[in-house]
Parts: structure tokens; C-alpha cells; sequence
């Protein structure tokens, strides 16, 4: 499989880690009270977008997810679909179809053609879903941890198969800034009470012990105190937790000329610059990663009021 990385810059987002990573296939659970279910509006409007505040606008409404996907919801969604034949198994990985991507020809570009494609690699270190006598479960106390180690193609298709989708660029950077000119999602300083970024494992050590480095629960940040480890609110100016930190999270952009896609938010193993609201990393569609997830976006739908006419006929 091929999983490289394809700008300078983005070499350094993955390497600048501030300890190595431990991989458990189990933990301490914790419930942070956050729903993974629950959506955000974004509406409509002005807003501020990348490093030099480039004034844009959208000029709809749309949903964000609260939290990223969980590994139980990526759980739920694998055993449906693979109930429905959409996806299938092939030597510890999950593959499935996509439709192809249009092709440029472009210097280095890769051709994405109609086929099936990795998933996620569920027999690998990372992974916290496994496949056990036909039903996909999670590791224990990682329920409501965001799933990771799932390629661009495995998150585009549990987007697709609820009729969501993955936010494009500009849809993410407003729900994590608002509309000034903040350089994180919850404001302009960042601590370890925060988000759970490189500089923050000292903190997460206390309350799960040893030298670990690893996901947080969604929406864990959120002004709770757990054991004697105090956080603070890190929602953005609309309400979503973790958009800055955690994990990555795929964007849906497939620009012209270029076959590998963009990640907003930074991630567990990353430092302060790379959890700006403009930081980007780049990958091919079929990498993945231990700090690799997503969230969804939606249409909001529109309700049509429906009156019913009745003719009253005289005789």
C-alpha cells in the first residue's frame, strides 16, 4: 500500500511528536457526558479563513457533527454494511468500492479509478475496532474514543452511507473559528487543560498512568474535572468540541491536479502550530494513521410545509 506524504511541511506535522505513541487495546473508561450523536448548525455568512484572515463567505447553513466519529459509531456502521455487502474483508483489512475520482494527468498526480480500496486495517496496532466471530466490536474503554487508523476513502464512505458528507475546507474552518480572527478554535492561548496535543501528555499521564500518548475521549475538554486532572471548555465559538487537537480529521476537498487530500485540526502527537485554525496536512487517500479520524457535515434539510386541499363537492 502506498502512504506517503507528499509536502515538506506536512512530513513535519506527523514527526513532531513529543513522545511516542503506546498502543493498548484497552483503557480506562470515562464518559465525559458529551453526546457523539448530536449536530451543529453553522449558519450561513462572513468569516475569517486561514492565516492571513482572508475575508470569505458561505453563504448557506449546514450541520456539523459535535464530536469526531467514535470507534462504537465506525463499529455500528461496519457491521451494517458489511451486513448489506457493501464493504468486505480481505486479510485483516476492510475494503470497499468508490466510484473513481477525476484524473488530470498532472505532474505526479495518481489516477483514482472505480474499485474497491482500504478502509481501515483492523488487525493492525492502533486500531481499536476489531472483528470478532462475524461482528465488528471495540477494545474496551475506547467506545467513545475517535476512531482512527481509517483512510480518506473509509471515512468518505460512513459519510455516505448515512447521506452525510466530509466537510470541504472552508465549511470546517468556520465552524472551528467563528467569525474573528481567533488562532485556535476556543480562543488565542492554549494549555494542557485545553486539548490533548504534544505539549499535554504530562497532564494525560496523571490520570491514565505510564508514558502514554494516545486519543482522548470525544469531548473530554469540556470544563469537567476527572480524578484531579481539571480541564477547561475547548468548544469553538459554535459548539463543537475538539476541532483543534485529539486527531486530524479528513477534509472532503478533491482539488483539481492532485490526487492526495487535506487534514484540519492537528492531533495528539502534534505541537502548538500545528492546532492553529489554518494548520493543513496532506496525505494520499488510502493513508492512516494512530492520530488520523474525521466528522461529518450535512445539508440542512428543508421542511416544506405540506396543506392538504379538500374539495367539497355540493350535490
Amino acid at each position: 500500500m502506498r502512504k506517503l506524504i507528499y509536502l515538506t511541511f506536512a512530513i513535519a506535522l506527523f514527526a513532531s511528536c513529543s513522545t511516542d505513541a503506546v498502543i493498548n487495546t484497552e483503557t480506562k473508561n470515562i464518559e465525559t457526558g458529551v453526546n457523539p450523536d448530536a449536530w451543529v448548525v453553522i449558519p450561513a455568512g462572513p468569516f475569517f479563513y486561514n492565516m492571513h484572515a482572508d475575508a470569505e463567505n458561505i453563504d448557506y447553513d449546514y450541520e456539523m457533527m459535535l464530536t469526531h466519529v467514535t470507534n462504537l459509531q465506525y463499529a455500528n456502521y461496519l457491521n451494517d454494511a458489511y451486513a448489506q455487502k457493501l464493504i468486505k474483508i480481505d486479510s485483516g483489512k476492510v475494503i470497499g468500492h468508490h466510484p473513481g475520482d477525476p484524473f488530470d494527468g498532472y505532474l505526479h498526480e495518481w489516477e483514482i479509478p472505480a474499485g474497491d480500496y482500504l478502509h481501515m486495517p483492523f488487525e493492525e496496532a492502533g486500531s481499536h475496532i476489531k472483528f470478532v466471530d462475524g461482528t465488528f466490536i471495540v477494545h474496551k474503554g475506547y467506545h467513545n474514543h475517535p476512531v482512527v487508523m481509517v483512510t480518506w476513502f473509509g471515512a468518505k464512505a460512513y459519510a455516505d452511507f448515512y447521506g452525510y458528507r466530509l466537510p470541504n475546507e472552508k465549511e470546517w474552518a468556520k465552524a472551528a473559528r467563528g467569525t474573528d480572527e481567533r488562532a485556535y478554535p476556543w480562543g488565542d492561548e492554549i494549555n494542557s487543560k485545553l486539548v490533548n496535543y504534544g505539549s499535554s501528555s504530562n497532564a494525560l499521564q496523571r490520570l491514565f498512568g505510564g508514558a502514554i500518548a494516545r486519543t482522548t475521549p470525544v469531548g473530554y475538554f469540556n470544563g469537567n474535572t476527572y480524578g484531579d486532572f481539571e480541564t477547561e471548555d475547548n468548544r469553538s465559538p459554535y459548539g463543537l468540541y475538539d476541532m483543534g487537537g485529539n486527531v486530524w480529521q479528513w477534509m472532503g476537498n478533491d482539488y483539481p491536479d492532485v490526487h492526495y487530500r487535506y487534514m484540519r485540526g492537528g492531533s495528539f502527537t502534534n505541537y502548538e502550530y500545528n492546532i492553529f485554525v489554518w494548520a493543513r496536512n496532506s496525505a494520499g487517500p488510502d493513508f492512516y494513521n494512530i492520530n488520523i479520524g474525521f466528522r461529518c457535515a450535512r445539508d440542512i434539510a428543508e421542511i416544506i410545509e405540506v396543506i392538504e386541499i379538500v374539495e367539497i363537492v355540493e350535490e
